[in-house]
């Protein structure tokens, strides 16, 4: 008996799932292609390597397949992708970074007295982001800073963690936490405020 055909397009991501845990793999394929640039720019924001962006991407689909029946529907399934990306992400930092050691960083920690959040000016990473000239602006300013304060103002800006669940995936302190994040939104205040102040001279 021929089958209806499907049309994919048409499914909500929730039915889309519904079909691909039941091994639909059309049905998947329609989320890889709707979400997709998604995945790939946060692998990018974090990664700022368009290789290392696409490398990545690519095995969180796989992974987002093989664990497939394991996604319950609490968060969206983009979501689910994005963090699926960002572990990613954070375990291919973290091998980079064993290759180099950071001791600015260090200095900049020992320096303390902001683990009490001061209040900063900062451009709010997420606002506007359709804009494309803003963007590039944050995506050049983003580019400027280490790993670890790039990583950390990804993960609190744009994902929304807690400074607990940072620091967790981090491996690091609560309070290390909360100082890179200071010195991150401080570093890309002056960053931002620099650029306008460029494409404002005559």
């Amino acid at each position: 008996m021929a089958a209806r055909k499907k049309d994919y397009t048409a499914m909500s991501d929730e039915m889309l799932v519904r079909s691909a845990q039941r091994g639909d793999m059309r049905a998947f394929e329609e989320l890889v292609a709707r979400h997709r640039d998604k995945v790939y720019a946060r692998a990018f924001s974090m990664m700022r390597n368009e290789d290392d962006a696409v490398d990545i991407s690519q095995e969180a689909w796989v992974k987002g397949w093989q664990r497939l029946k394991q996604f319950q529907g609490e968060s969206s399934f983009l979501t689910w992708m994005t963090r699926i990306v960002i572990n990613l992400c954070l375990d291919a930092l973290r091998k980079q970074k064993r290759q180099r050691a950071e001791s600015v960083e260090e200095m900049e920690e020992e320096s303390g007295g902001v683990e009490r959040q001061m209040p900063v000016v900062t451009p709010n990473p997420t606002a506007g982001l359709e804009r494309s000239e803003l963007r590039q602006r944050i995506d050049k300013a983003l580019n400027q800073l280490s790993y670890e304060h790039r990583t950390v103002l990804i993960l609190h800006e744009f994902e929304e963690l807690e400074y607990k669940e940072i620091a967790k995936r981090m491996q690091c302190s609560i309070g290390t936490v909360m100082s890179r994040l200071f010195y991150a939104r401080r570093k890309m205040a002056a960053l931002m405020a620099s650029y306008k102040k460029t494409e404002l001279a005559p």
